[in-house]
């Protein structure tokens, strides 16, 4: 008898639909599995007769041969042993079962444990408009699809809400991210770090810090998600797909995220990669929210240089033998760094160690072209005492107001400042000394092509925070100041 279900496999952030379908012959006892499946599924088999026996189900005198349609897109993972089984027993004969969507791994003991895929797992059955049925976790995670979906937390249970006679186990919510942001209000001094901070988040645009260690650089980085606004909902979602991709569940209405990796992480953890089909990275995690580079002259070269496809186009391809898939990776990009190995290069207290060759070559750690992309590169000095000691500055609520007015000026043109292209910002009007301010920069070479056009992207965004509708020659010059060399 021949039956089939639903499941799903995440190529990149994208679901697509996997047909499982089971042929069982009374014949010499058998159990294949085809369709290019990796060793995880191959040991399928094993997993779902031990739960077939747990769960009171005796298929012995059987020849089973299980296919994974589309034959040519490789199957990785525990994430099919759920429909397997479903299908299997439909096909049997023991019970009629409708097909249905599902996934999940199924323990010996007949229990269901949750995957990844969940979120798309549900896209699949909205667009297939069939029963969703998953792990109790994975549906807490499947809800932000908008699509009914059942818990079963065994087989037994999956198996009576696939025929309706169970309403299903309860669904455990999706947890997030829960790390807040570090009050703004807290950092003291730095009164022009504090300010390319706000326009940064104002315009989206990409940050780098230079300062001795014990600055206010990394402090100053983690206030930066309480001053930006909430993501809208089709932004949500896309995070919510990059996460659901990468195994990580997280809630629809969480902030936008903010991922720091280490220095010593590998190409597949940062860009994304892994054997047959690849998983997103960091900078896909980071997919609308903020990805910080602490210690960037400790990257390795190589990482550093791969991060300019995504800062260019907001996604990135990863290519394996498997499969080529392209994930979302429009992230702001933050990034701290000292300024020679020892750190005090240029510090008015401490004297650096380093030498002029030592500080030349951690510098030349950063390709020209990767600074070029950072809108705004910004000195943070050491603090003195009085500044140690005095007053809080304004809170992240007072900031967070007027980075929201400042992005809603952006969203009526339509984009928010960093997105900017070149005929867009063309359009705008600036006042005369305005433009011969930038004109004069470029003609003593202090600007790129590239950087002509950042800078005006960043003086339109000081704009927008003063409620201006004119760029002024304060907002150009406010501009090129942070596209000094930090």
């Amino acid at each position: 008898m021949f039956a089939a279900m639903t499941s799903v496999a995440l190529v990149g952030v994208r679901p697509r639909q996997v047909r499982v379908e089971a042929h069982v012959t009374k014949a010499q006892e058998a159990f294949h599995i085809v369709g290019l499946p990796d060793t995880a599924v191959r040991e399928a088999r094993q997993r779902v007769l031990a739960a077939f026996a747990a769960s009171q189900y005796r298929l012995t005198g059987r020849r089973i041969v299980v296919n994974l349609s589309p034959a040519d897109l490789p199957k990785g993972g525990t994430t099919y042993d759920l429909p397997i089984a479903l299908a299997v027993i439909a096909a049997s004969g023991v019970e009629s079962i409708p097909s249905v969507v599902a996934l999940g791994e199924l323990a010996l003991d007949g229990k269901v444990r949750p995957v990844r895929g969940g979120l798309g797992a549900a896209l699949v059955a909205r667009e297939v408009a069939q029963i969703c049925v998953l792990p109790a976790e994975s549906a807490g995670e499947a809800q932000a699809s908008g699509h009914d979906i059942a818990a079963a937390a065994t087989l037994t249970e999956a198996i009576n809400v696939a025929k309706g006679l169970d309403g299903g186990a309860p669904i455990i919510p999706a947890v997030g991210p829960s790390t807040p942001a570090t009050e703004l209000a807290e950092v003291r001094g730095q009164l022009t770090a504090r300010r390319a901070l706000e326009v940064a988040a104002a315009g989206g645009h990409h940050l780098l810090m230079s300062g001795p260690p014990g600055s206010g650089k990394t402090m100053l980085a983690k206030c930066l998600p309480g001053i930006l606004p909430e993501l809208e909902h089709d932004a949500r979602f896309e995070v919510a797909m990059a996460w659901a991709a990468a195994g990580r569940p997280r809630p629809v209405g969480a902030p936008p995220p903010f991922r720091a990796p280490h220095h010593s992480a590998t190409m597949a953890a940062l860009i994304g990669g892994g054997s047959g089909v690849p998983v997103p990275g960091e900078v896909t995690l980071a997919h609308n929210g903020v990805l910080f580079l602490d210690e960037l002259g400790e990257f390795p070269a190589h990482l550093l240089d791969a991060m300019r496809q995504p800062l260019e186009h907001g996604s990135v391809t990863v290519a394996r033998k498997g499969a080529s898939v392209e994930f979302p990776a429009s992230f702001q990009l933050v990034a701290a760094t000292n300024p020679c190995p020892c750190g005090y290069s240029g510090d008015r207290l401490v004297s650096c160690r380093c030498g002029p060759r030592g500080v030349d070559k951690y510098r030349r750690r950063l390709s020209g072209p990767l600074i070029d992309r950072f809108d705004l590169q910004v000195r943070v000095s050491r603090l003195d005492s009085t500044e140690l000691a005095g007053p809080p500055g304004e809170s992240s609520d007072r900031v967070r107001a007027r980075v929201i007015a400042a992005r809603d000026r952006q969203m009526r043109r339509g984009h928010l400042n960093r997105m900017l292209s070149r005929s867009d910002l063309d359009g705008v009007e600036w006042v005369s000394k305005a433009r011969q301010l930038l004109e004069r920069a470029v003609a003593n070479q202090a600007l790129t092509a590239r950087g002509w056009d950042r800078v005006r992207r960043v003086a339109m965004t000081i704009a927008d925070l003063d409620d201006a509708e004119v760029v002024s020659e304060a907002h150009a010059a406010e501009a090129l100041m942070y596209r000094g060399s930090v």
